[in-house]
């Protein structure tokens, strides 16, 4: 499949990344960071139904950081990145191959196939053009599956300036068209693009430079502030968790005259 612009940027982005910390500029190679990056791994985990027996598909694995705490739950897991150069860095980490499968590939590319026990990822569904990206995991899941992933939310004050104010952008190292996302405007894709059962959660206090020692409060300070009404909309982070409807499955596969349930 021939890639598009935002493609190529991306796999350009990718590139400059790998030159680099990509870890580092994503705020996760802190003891901050290494903590919101565990709680939010453990989070995508559980939401997703994640065990042994099931087929797992990550988009936007990176250098493999999620997927390695994703291959603990016992799961078979399809790690997907468009970047060669990061997915090197991932395959460096020596996940046993009969459990994590790393592909250098767009997901939206035709040539994967496959009904996945679920799709899932981490700050990765911002840097796509959302819409048809939605109805492409809708053709990628079982019926009834879920879909669970994590992404940065508009309405916190710092991601609000970083996803708009083009030169803050690329300093902190953003590709350049990545954005983010409201609760509400993404709530109404998912019910577009045919999802149901659709939870968004607004998570995520901890600021990768908090200092070790703070860590703990300020943790249980945003557990808090994660309960309480209006505050709670300006967390770093929403969680999104929602499920393939089988009868958008079956209108889908009809009209590709075939049936998958």
């Amino acid at each position: 499949m021939k890639q598009t612009d935002r493609a190529t940027r991306e796999v350009d982005h990718g590139r400059r990344l790998s030159l680099g910390d990509a870890e580092r500029t994503w705020g996760w190679n802190t003891p901050a960071g290494f903590h919101r990056a565990s709680r939010r791994g453990r989070l995508i985990m559980e939401m997703s139904g994640m065990c042994p027996g099931k087929t797992v598909l990550e988009i936007g694995c990176g250098t493999g950081l999620f997927t390695e705490m994703f291959a603990k739950s016992g799961a078979h897991i399809v790690a997907l990145d468009i970047s060669e150069d990061l997915l090197r860095k991932a395959r460096a980490r020596n996940i046993p191959e009969q459990q994590v499968r790393f592909l250098a590939m767009s997901f939206e590319d035709e040539s994967l196939l496959g009904h996945f026990d679920a799709v899932i990822g981490s700050s990765v569904l911002h840097h796509l053009n959302i819409r048809p990206a939605l109805k492409r995991i809708q053709s990628l899941l079982k019926p009834g599956a879920p879909m669970v992933f994590a992404e940065p939310n508009m309405l916190n004050p710092q991601i609000m300036i970083q996803k708009n104010i083009p030169w803050i952008k690329k300093k902190l190292g953003d590709s350049p068209d990545e954005g983010a996302f409201t609760i509400w405007s993404f709530h109404r894709m998912l019910l577009e693009a045919g999802f149901c059962s659709i939870s968004i959660r607004p998570f995520d206090w901890l600021h990768p430079s908090t200092p070790p020692l703070f860590i703990p409060i300020i943790s249980q300070l945003g557990n808090l502030l994660e309960k309480v009404p209006l505050v709670r909309h300006f967390a770093g982070s929403l969680l999104i968790s929602t499920v393939c409807q089988p009868t958008y499955i079956n209108s889908l596969a009809s009209e590709r005259g075939t049936s998958r349930i």
